[in-house]
């Protein structure tokens, strides 16, 4: 076992690198990440982080259009933290030089240009032209990359949590992690007096998604089997306007094309969004997503287009040139013609329930970005508050745990990585077969409209897939897809025993047989607690399975 790190963060997107740079800089860092260091979620991200920064606007205009769009189950106190922090966040950012899109204001000096999207009352949405995760990222990259505490792992997969609990011992907290190193086989051990899980979300849980393929829901599975809490995982928000083009794999279609006058049309160039919502495009992505696939399936097309091209031709280069660009790789310019779209599994609002300070269930391990629920999101999630909780949760943790760890003692040291019971895999078909499988009916019983017939279809195939998973880990070495997938089929399983739980239709969740939503003295978060892990079933590749 190497020398244990004040502070372990697995995951390199916003919200990690974020607590990293906001820790104090004599603390020992490590940052994992599955990948290289940039390719999370973060860096496909387009629209921005959205920030009062008008003097038009207010924090409860923010905070009133945050509740809005949670459907009643975000928390109130949650969404005024945030908006009362998120000029700092965006302060913090200009101080590392992101470049964010400018414009002269009525000084002639320069000033940040403000997006609209969906569900904001106001403009407040700070951007990088269409690709504002990528400054982002590349930006905090270079910053990590210059700290001098700071050690940076890529090209590494985490397996699971070591607690005080598992271990047996007389204390629950936790002490670092079994990493695996893909090129070689090995798992490493990795120790630490505080653990922060930035893992981002679950989307690759569904057959279509706008995110890379790294989602797979690694923290949230990881913290539900150390013994943590999840919440709200029935909440998946589906982007509206994905790119509908084979080779495309799904390229996202930013919501400020809708919130700079972009139309949604159907095949025969109708418009139909007001007959859903009186906000039109502007409407929640809940809202919108639904309307979309209502007329794909009345109509049985296999998508709808949204239209900009009604805009000014250098007005549409000069504000989305990566989608202009790419749209035009696939033979679409959308300075002359309308983009095809689909919805597409894109945010997972629930997550590890974590507090105020980012604080989960076990002590010394923390949850941070699209990873964790807050309570900030509800029951669907604002347009650019994604980025904005990753910033403010990141600062949140980082405060805790300076705070933290001076009472804080090393990790004793912990048991090497047990493979000696296991063989080297000769059926890898098993995982991509149950992997393709595990998506596919997620995509059909548990999407964007559900059903109690589809959700328990959905159940029974989820369990076998479970006893199949199971049982192929316990017996041989691990590898990447397999954790992958091991983590997918816990979360899948999490998703729709929160859907069956909830017996309305609110959000991002929505029934036929549960069409109303209930009063809202009755109406909560739908929280998961686990069984409490056994003592040292992580020691053995074939006990742990």
């Amino acid at each position: 076992m190497s020398e244990p790190f004040d502070v372990l963060i697995i995951g390199s997107g916003v919200a990690g690198l974020t607590t990293a740079l906001r820790l104090p800089n004599h603390l020992r860092i490590a940052v994992l990440s599955k990948g290289e260091l940039h390719e999370g979620a973060t860096l496909w991200a387009q629209g921005g982080v959205s920030a009062v920064l008008d003097a038009a606007d207010s924090v409860e205009n923010h905070v009133r259009d945050t509740l809005d769009a949670g459907g009643g189950l975000s928390d109130p106190d949650v969404a005024r933290f945030v908006a009362t922090h998120a000029p700092d966040a965006i302060h913090w950012l200009l101080d590392y030089q992101v470049p964010f899109s400018t414009h002269p204001g009525d000084d002639g000096h320069p000033r940040l240009h403000l997006h609209r999207e969906g569900g904001h009352s106001h403009r407040r949405i700070v951007h990088a032209a269409d690709a504002t995760g990528r400054a982002i990222e590349t930006t905090l990259v270079d910053a990590v990359r210059q700290a001098g505490n700071i050690t940076l792992l890529p090209h590494r997969v985490a397996v699971d949590l070591i607690t005080g609990r598992k271990l047996d011992l007389d204390h629950d907290r936790c002490l670092g992690a079994y990493v695996l190193q893909p090129d070689s086989g090995a798992v490493e051990v990795l120790a630490a007096r505080c653990v922060v899980l930035a893992t981002g979300g679950a989307s690759k849980a569904y057959r279509f998604t706008t995110n890379p393929d790294g989602s797979t829901g690694d923290g949230i599975a990881m913290a539900w089997r150390a013994g943590c809490r999840v919440t709200n995982m029935e909440f998946n928000q589906f982007h509206p306007t994905c790119l509908y083009h084979p080779k495309a794999k799904s390229f996202l279609i930013s919501e400020a094309v809708r919130g700079e006058g972009g139309r949604l049309i159907l095949p025969d160039g109708e418009p139909f969004m007001h007959r859903f919502d009186e906000r039109g495009e502007l409407a929640p992505r809940d809202i919108v997503a639904r309307a979309i696939d209502h007329e794909m399936k009345r109509l049985g097309a296999p998508c709808v287009y949204l239209d900009i091209s009604h805009r000014p031709a250098e007005f549409i280069r000069e504000h989305f040139p990566t989608i202009h660009s790419r749209c035009l790789e696939f033979g679409v310019d959308i300075t002359r013609e309308p983009i095809p779209v689909v919805p597409a599994a894109h945010y997972t609002c629930g997550g590890i329930h974590v507090d105020q300070r980012a604080r989960t269930d076990i002590p010394g391990l923390y949850a941070v970005g699209e990873a964790a629920y807050s309570g900030l999101h509800g029951a669907n999630r604002l347009a650019s508050n994604s980025l904005l909780e990753c910033l403010v949760y990141a600062r949140a943790a980082a405060v805790d745990i300076a705070e933290s760890l001076p009472d804080l003692c090393a990790p004793p040291p912990l048991p090497a990585w047990d493979d000696s019971q296991v063989t080297d895999s000769d059926e890898q078909v098993v995982v991509s077969h149950n992997w393709a499988e595990l998506r596919r009916f997620m995509w059909d019983y548990v999407g964007i409209v559900r059903s109690d017939k589809r959700l328990e279809r959905a159940a029974r195939r989820v369990e076998l897939l479970t006893r199949e998973i199971q049982e192929y880990y316990g017996n041989f070495r691990v590898n990447g897809d397999l954790l992958e997938l091991r983590n997918l089929v816990v979360v899948a399983d999490l998703i729709v025993r929160s859907a069956q739980h909830r017996k309305e239709s609110r959000g991002l969740h929505y029934t036929i047989d549960h069409p109303r939503r209930s009063p809202a003295d009755s109406a909560g978060p739908t929280i998961l607690t686990p069984e409490p892990p056994s003592p040292f079933s992580h020691l053995s590749k074939r006990a742990a399975g």
